[in-house]
């Protein structure tokens, strides 16, 4: 099988073109990047003398350049997005190109292309917040940030080009992921990386608000098998069912850094904020699919990885200023 990995420099993308190399051989990645501030090739530099393995440089809002080399592809996984909320409050705009229009760039290509297979990469935050229960994939979808409308937007444009030109897709929408090669703006990454520099982490508000963790690699399985085995034109919610509130993860980070909670600094909450994301994962779990890692153990894992790798994030961080 030869897919074609939008985003695969980014985090989720980049564990998934490791993934998928080292569990399924008879198959070959085009990783198509643009390489925007969080997409990094230092990401993939164990697994980037593949034979299986290429790398092309290029923009899914780009149509010309798409037809030069999606062709002979059997299936797109489209990783590439702009993800990063409090940035979507400030840039809406880039969120909107890439999240909306990209997907519909992409779309059309995969649609002239014949493309048997299109896998659109989601978020849970589509669906916006719930007080109780979990929502299933039926749901109404009730985003709240310029990214999670613009996520949602793009799911729509999936479903449509599936019920309009019976594109054979399938859509899966992940919780919170952590794990390796996450862009140090993201709370877990941020707060590790900042409890090692003996920075204080700031918390949003009340640091109540509720979300669902679940380790990237098994994010990377459950999006594979639903590529292999999901029914077309359906959506497959993914998590672990690990829900803590932002304040219980702090203060767990501080604990596995050896760090006191007085680091936790509370500010300003964010606008529009969630209070807590919760969904059903019963369609993924009926294709065979189960998370492997535990809360305790990922999280664990995760901060060892970046008090290890340092040489991988500092220069990240001192890009960013």
């Amino acid at each position: 099988m030869k897919l074609f990995v939008t985003g695969g420099a980014g985090f989720i993308g980049s564990n998934y073109v490791r993934w998928v190399l080292g569990n399924r051989a008879e198959t070959d990645v085009t990783n198509y990047d643009l390489i925007t501030y969080a997409g990094n090739l230092a990401n993939l530099r164990d697994v980037e003398d593949d034979p299986r393995y290429r790398f092309t440089k290029g923009d899914i809002c780009d149509g010309g350049m798409l037809d030069e080399v999606l062709p002979g592809h059997d299936a797109i996984l489209n990783f590439a997005a702009e993800s990063h909320v409090d940035r979507s409050i400030d840039w809406a705009a880039e969120f909107v190109r890439t999240n909306v229009l990209g997907t519909n760039t992409l779309l059309e290509a995969a649609r002239r292309h014949r493309i048997p297979r299109y896998l659109q990469v989601s978020t849970d935050e589509t669906y916006g917040s719930i007080d109780v229960g979990s929502f299933a994939e039926g749901d109404r979808l009730d985003p709240a940030s310029p990214y999670s409308a613009s996520k949602a937007a793009g799911d729509l444009l999936v479903r449509a080009y599936h019920r309009t030109y019976g594109m054979p897709v399938v859509i899966t929408r992940g919780s919170n992921t952590f794990g390796p090669y996450q862009f140090p703006e993201k709370v877990i990454p941020l707060f590790v990386t900042n409890l090692l520099e003996d920075r204080p982490v700031p918390l949003y508000g009340d640091g109540l608000n509720i979300r669902d963790w679940i380790h990237v690699e098994d994010v990377c399985a459950g999006i594979h098998t639903v590529l292999e085995l999901g029914d077309v034109g359906q959506i497959y919610n993914i998590a672990a069912g690990n829900e803590r509130t932002n304040l219980d993860l702090s203060r767990a980070l501080c604990d596995l850094l050896g760090k006191p909670y007085s680091f936790i600094t509370p500010v300003d909450d964010r606008p529009g904020h969630d209070r807590r994301y919760s969904v059903d994962t019963n369609r993924a779990r009926a294709l065979g699919w189960e998370p492997r890692w535990s809360f305790d153990d990922a999280l664990r894992a995760t901060v060892e990885w970046y008090r290890s790798n340092r040489q991988w994030w500092e220069p990240l961080r001192a890009r960013e200023g």
